[in-house]
């Protein structure tokens, strides 16, 4: 009988220096995985290639980037909640600061604590008209943090056009240019560096703005519309390793990827895609939907994003922070299905890695190798069971249904 898998990813996980965050911080369930099974290093992609998440887990579920991959702007827009259909091309945004007098970018993040204006911002924003292009739509849809997902509909477009993001602060903003020679490549990024100066002028004076403006924070004025894409036929997950699969993963990209290869995508109560989020519930709802009897999932995904997060704030205390509650959610989990095991007879493995390296240092991705480890849930059961106490019965570590007790 094959093993089922539950395959646990810390987004950014990887770091550098003489005593890294996954260095420093007591890790003992991932540390069970590893000395219970296969450890090592890989390289997501390629080597020395800095990647970004979206094509590390196209490569890692088993799908060529160089084949696949077309931006990340429908992954975004889909996982948003937006449909793409053939002939749309989409954005992965961000909502930004720009001086308007310089046309300099001061901050590509408005602020990552932007749950209670972005969906306001957004809905203004849906449907906004082109007026020089009055034969295509915009719709956009809020995602997480300062992020949202934009699609672009119409006539004669191309996904082979740049985005308007400078990637790193306090840079001009870009305007889009054509990648190839094409008319449709050409007309389209007109149509982007017009949409981007509309976006800017209504946003300006938008009541949200105005009050930030009152409490002495930076205007999200801008929308950078980054990584065009449009959403390709590959092949699905079943049909790539005839393996039903499910996939965990409130971080809009990350989700998007899920539909594109269609993973069933199941919702955790709590789960968020950021510092809020419940790693808790994850654990928890990963372990309901393995033990559900139908339909029946040989592979579970499950994605944390804060971990990346901390490291692009260049934040060590919350990187520490969210690799313990890691550990932690990686425990619950390899308790559970060992449980589940017992109960069922069904073998268990699972699996932890990361999708790539993002510093503290840098606050950005690197090319660093990231470590990954894979065992199955007997072996890392029995090396996190508590010893027992000198009356024989289990040490104050556990918990009656075998799930890590207090402390």
């Amino acid at each position: 009988m094959s093993p089922r898998v539950c395959w646990v990813l810390i987004d950014g996980v990887g770091d550098v220096g003489s005593e890294t965050p996954l260095q420093k911080q007591s890790m003992d369930a991932c540390d069970a995985v590893a000395s219970a099974g296969v450890s090592g290093l890989m390289d997501p992609v390629q080597a020395g290639l800095a990647c970004g998440s979206d094509t590390a887990h196209l490569s890692m579920f088993g799908y060529d980037p160089l084949r696949y991959y077309r931006g990340r702007g429908a992954f975004e827009t889909m996982g948003a909640g937006l449909e793409m259909e053939p002939g749309d091309i989409a954005f992965k945004c961000n909502f930004a600061c720009l001086d308007i007098k310089s046309g300099v970018v001061v901050s590509r993040r408005a602020d990552r604590n932007f749950e209670d204006v972005g969906p306001t911002l957004c809905d203004f924003l849906d449907g906004i008209p082109i007026p020089s292009f009055p034969e295509h739509s915009v719709a956009v849809k809020y995602a997480t943090e300062h992020r949202c997902g934009l699609r672009l509909r119409g006539p004669g477009l191309s996904d082979l056009v740049s985005g308007t993001d400078p990637l790193k602060d306090r840079l001009p903003l870009r305007k889009s240019a054509p990648l190839d020679a094409s008319a449709e490549a050409e007309q389209t990024s007109r149509i982007i560096n017009a949409l981007s100066e509309i976006i800017t002028q209504k946003l300006i004076d938008h009541p949200v703005n105005q009050q930030r403006a009152k409490q002495g924070k930076p205007k999200a004025n801008l929308v950078l519309l980054r990584g065009c894409g449009a959403r390709v036929k590959v092949p699905s997950f079943w049909e790539r390793h005839q393996m039903k699969s499910f996939m965990i993963a409130p971080t809009c990209l990350i989700r998007g990827l899920g539909m594109s290869i269609e993973m069933d995508i199941i919702n955790a109560p709590g789960a968020t895609g950021d510092y809020h989020t419940d790693l808790e519930s994850k654990a928890n709802t990963a372990l309901a939907t393995f033990a559900q009897e139908e339909p029946r999932y040989d592979l579970g995904f499950v994605h944390v994003k804060a971990v990346d997060d901390a490291g692009h704030d260049r934040s060590a205390p919350l990187k520490l922070e969210f690799l313990k509650k890691c550990d932690d959610m990686v425990r619950r989990i390899a308790l559970g299905l060992h449980q589940l095991q017992v109960k069922t007879g069904d073998p268990f493995v699972i699996c932890v890695t990361g999708d790539h390296s993002t510093p503290v240092a840098y606050g950005d991705h690197s090319a660093e190798p990231v470590p990954f480890a894979i065992a199955s849930v007997a072996a890392v059961a029995s090396l996190l069971a508590p010893p027992p106490a000198s009356n024989g019965q289990p040490g104050p570590g556990a918990a009656a249904n075998g799930q890590p007790g207090p402390g």
